[in-house]
This record gives C-alpha cells, sequence and structure tokens, in this order.
C-alpha cells in the first residue's frame, strides 16, 4: 500500500452532478416596519458511519463485502437522493390530494475493521519482482497471494493487523484524493497516540503511511470509483514482523516495518485498537458513529 498516483488509484468522475437553487420571498406587511434577519443556515446532520469489527476474515471474503457495499452506497448517491420525490393522486375523477412517497434512508457508509490471514497483496503498481519468496517458502508458512485494484504495490496482511476498509461517499464535500489520504494518516496518528506511540508521516509520495520510531507501522493503499472509497489502510498492533522479509514491502527496499507490540513490549488487544480507531475516525471524517455489523454478518 503506498503512493498517490501508485498507491492511490483515482477515482472516476460522477455521472451527475446536481445542483439546487431554493429562492424565498418575504412579504412584509404594511404596518411592519424595518428589516427581517434570514435565520442562520442550518447545518447538516452528521453522516451515520456504521462501522464493525469483523475479527478474522479471508482476503477474497472481505473484498466481496466491500463490492457490496459499495454498490449499495453508489445506488444511493447524493445525485439520485435528491432526485425529486414521486408523487400519487387518488380521489375520483383524479382529484382530491396528492401524497408523497416517504423518502427512503440514504444507505449507509461503512468502516470495516478485521485481520486477515496470511496473505501478500499485489496492488496496481506491483511487479512480480515484488515478491521476493519462492512458492516453497510461501507454501510453508500458509501465505497465499492476491492480486488487488488499490493503488500502491505490494504488503502484507496477516494475523495481529488491524485492516481497515472505509466505504465513504466522499460526495459532496470532500472530494480530494490527497485530503482523504492525508485524514487516513491523522485516524491513525490519533489511534498511535492513545497508546503512548509517537506516529508520524514523511514527505514525498512514495512515502505515504505512517512511521513510529524510525520504521513504518502502517501503510494505506485505497480505491476510489466515482469517489466512492474502498481498501483502506493497515496498522502492524502485533502481526509476525518476519513475515515482511518475503516482499518488498510498498516497494520501500531501504525501510524497516514496526509494530505496536515491538514498540510498547506488549501486545494491546485488537478490538480494543479496533474501538478507539473507530472513534477517532469519526472525529476526523465528521460522522455519527453507530455500532453495527453490514448486512448478513
Amino acid at each position: 500500500m503506498s503512493e498517490l498516483g501508485s498507491g492511490v488509484a483515482a477515482p472516476g468522475q460522477p455521472t451527475a452532478t446536481v445542483t439546487a437553487t431554493v429562492t424565498a420571498t418575504a412579504t412584509a406587511a404594511p404596518e411592519i416596519l424595518g428589516e427581517v434577519s434570514a435565520s442562520p443556515p442550518r447545518r447538516a446532520a452528521a453522516r451515520e458511519l456504521r462501522w464493525s469489527f469483523l475479527g478474522r476474515v479471508p482476503y477474497r471474503e472481505a473484498v466481496a463485502l466491500q463490492e457490496q457495499l459499495r454498490q449499495a452506497l453508489r445506488g444511493g448517491s447524493p445525485a439520485r437522493r435528491d432526485a425529486p420525490t414521486p408523487s400519487a393522486s387518488s380521489g375520483a375523477g383524479g382529484a382530491g390530494f396528492a401524497m408523497e412517497d416517504a423518502p427512503a434512508a440514504p444507505p449507509a457508509e461503512h468502516l470495516l475493521l478485521l485481520e486477515h490471514p496470511h496473505v501478500y497483496t499485489l496492488g496496481r503498481n506491483a511487479s512480480a519482482a515484488d515478491v521476493l519468496a519462492s512458492a516453497a517458502w510461501l507454501r510453508q508458512r500458509g501465505i497465499e497471494v492476491e492480486e488487488s485494484d488499490r493503488g500502491g504495490q505490494v504488503t502484507y496482511h496477516g494475523p495481529g493487523q488491524l485492516v481497515g476498509y472505509p466505504i465513504l461517499d466522499l460526495s459532496p464535500d470532500r472530494r480530494d484524493v490527497r485530503r482523504y489520504v492525508r485524514d487516513l494518516e491523522e485516524v491513525l496518528i490519533r489511534t498511535l497516540a492513545g497508546f503512548g506511540i509517537a506516529g508520524e508521516v514523511r514527505p514525498g509520495a512514495a512515502l505515504i503511511g505512517v512511521w513510529a520510531g524510525g520504521e513504518k507501522i502502517a501503510a494505506i493503499g485505497v480505491h476510489l470509483s466515482r469517489w466512492i472509497t474502498t481498501h483502506g489502510f493497515a496498522l502492524n498492533v502485533a502481526p509476525d514482523l518476519s513475515l515482511y522479509a518475503g516482499i518488498v514491502p510498498c516497494g520501500l527496499r531501504q525501510e524497516g516495518v514496526t509494530s505496536m507490540a515491538r514498540l510498547l513490549g506488549t501486545a494491546p488487544p485488537l478490538a480494543t485498537v479496533a474501538s478507539r480507531l473507530a472513534g477517532h475516525f469519526a472525529d476526523v471524517f465528521a460522522r455519527r458513529l453507530v455500532a453495527e455489523p453490514p448486512p448478513g454478518r
């Protein structure tokens, strides 16, 4: 998981942009003198974000779940949600009253937090040379190799690593890929700070992610399609770091990797890290957090 241009799969253009203009006209009564002040604009309510810690999930199953949730969210994009509500008439000869259908609830955004069995995933910019291990070495350790449509090169996922897959609609107010990546980094830095670890980012497109103690502790690799996000980030809580030896992590040959367990001397429970991270995610992305698993889980 890695850099902009290679660590981020670029979003497509939205299919439609809807702009609504509302004009209000007030007529003052003749006996009232003076100006009438308009009420201040009402702030939009925070979007609901449903989060869940799913435990250990095979990689392909997680990809399929993301796609299911992405399609559901895309079907209720802001452009579609803002369409006029159809009405029905009743009464003799078409006269009577008009009754609008109740608006459908907007589709949910999700934050999936989980861990994977041992797997190397190859992003869009990965090459065969990024996997250093032989087929026999991989079989001996039970490591699968999977291609991914996220940006970036090759990375490792496995038990003890917290993986986050946000399925968000960045329209209309957060349509900025670099901002999205920076916000993910901020979530990770705040999460680490809560455990007494100072995380930092490094300048340069090839160095997306978070470092701690001079080594990389979290990777980011995302995919955006019509401003709906999939894939996300991986935070090393207590994985087997020796398994990074089978790859060139994120294409960075000279960079080491570390974990919260190595820096703290003990491994915090993965579910605890997930819960705290979800809170920071809601704060950074201005979402209203609801603990609820995705449909069918």
